[in-house]
C-alpha cells in the first residue's frame, strides 16, 4: 500500500524541541525533532506506553521541515527571533514538613532530602515566534486515524513542552506527494506574511549535515532512540 503525506503546521509564540537536555538546562533544537512530531501524534491518538509497533511504522518515512519567520512592514524577512531563556526554581517555597507539599520537592534517588533543601535551579530555552511546515510520510492505512486524531485529539497537543500551545490548526492537509504538501505550505506561509528561513532534509545533501538521536524506538518510562542524519539548508543555499 502506498504512502501518503500529511502537512503539519507548527506555529506558536514559544516552541521547545529538546534533543540533548539535562535537568538543569533544557535546550531546544532550531526545528522540530522526529521524536517530538511522533510524540505529538501519539498524544493526538491517545497512544500511551511504549508504542513500539506504531513507532516502527512511522519511524522510516521521510520528514521534511521548512521554517518560516515573520516579515516586516515592507514584506522583507525579519531576522530569526533569538532564543528565550526561562529561569525556574524547582522545589522552592514548599513546606517539607507538610506531607503533600513535600512531594513537590526534588529528592535523591534514595528518596532523601537533597542538599540545599531540594531546591534546583533550571534554565529552559524556547524558540520564539517561529512557524514550521512539517511534511510527514506515513503509511496510507494509518493516515485516516492520524488525521482524525489531529483534528480531534484525545490528549492536549503542544509543541515540545506543555506551555507551548499551538496558535494554528496543526493538520493542514493530506497529499499524494511531498511537493504538493510543500506547495500548500508555502501558500499558507504567504497568507500569514511569513518568509522562508531554512529547511531540514533527511539524509546528506548540500548544506550543514548533522546527526540527531531523535528517532524513537519506544516511548514510556524506558525511552529509546536511534540516530539519523539530516541536512540543514539556509535560505541562501
Amino acid at each position: 500500500m502506498s504512502d501518503t503525506y500529511l502537512l503539519l503546521w507548527l506555529e506558536a509564540p514559544l516552541q521547545a524541541w529538546g534533543h540533548d537536555s539535562r535537568f538543569g538546562r533544557r535546550d531546544t533544537l532550531d526545528f522540530p525533532t522526529r521524536s517530538g512530531v511522533l510524540g505529538l501524534i501519539c498524544c493526538a491518538l491517545g497512544a500511551g506506553g511504549e508504542q513500539r509497533d506504531l513507532l516502527a511504522r512511522l519511524a522510516t518515512g521521510d520528514m521534511h521541515v521548512e521554517a518560516y519567520v515573520p516579515t516586516g512592514h515592507e514584506g522583507k524577512p525579519q531576522p530569526r527571533p533569538p532564543l528565550l531563556r526561562d529561569f525556574h526554581m524547582v522545589g522552592s517555597g514548599y513546606d517539607t514538613e507538610d506531607p503533600w507539599q513535600s512531594l513537590m520537592v526534588p529528592k535523591t534517588a534514595e528518596g532523601k532530602k537533597a542538599v540545599g533543601a531540594g531546591t534546583k535551579m533550571t534554565y529552559r530555552y524556547a524558540l520564539q515566534d517561529m512557524a514550521f511546515a512539517v511534511v510527514l510520510d506515513v503509511p496510507a492505512d494509518l493516515a485516516e486515524n492520524i488525521v482524525q486524531a489531529l483534528v480531534a485529539p484525545v490528549w492536549d497537543l503542544y509543541l515540545g513542552r506543555k506551555h507551548c500551545a499551538p496558535t494554528e490548526f496543526i493538520f493542514q492537509g493530506q497529499f499524494a506527494s511531498a511537493e504538493a504538501s510543500l506547495e500548500h505550505a508555502r501558500e499558507l506561509a504567504e497568507a500569514k506574511k511569513r518568509a522562508f528561513n531554512f529547511r531540514v532534509l533527511e539524509g546528506e545533501h548540500e548544506g550543514e549535515v548533522i546527526t540527531l538521536n531523535d528517532v524513537p524506538l519506544q516511548f514510556g518510562t524506558d525511552k529509546r532512540y536511534r540516530d539519523r542524519r539530516v541536512t540543514v539548508q539556509d535560505w541562501q543555499d
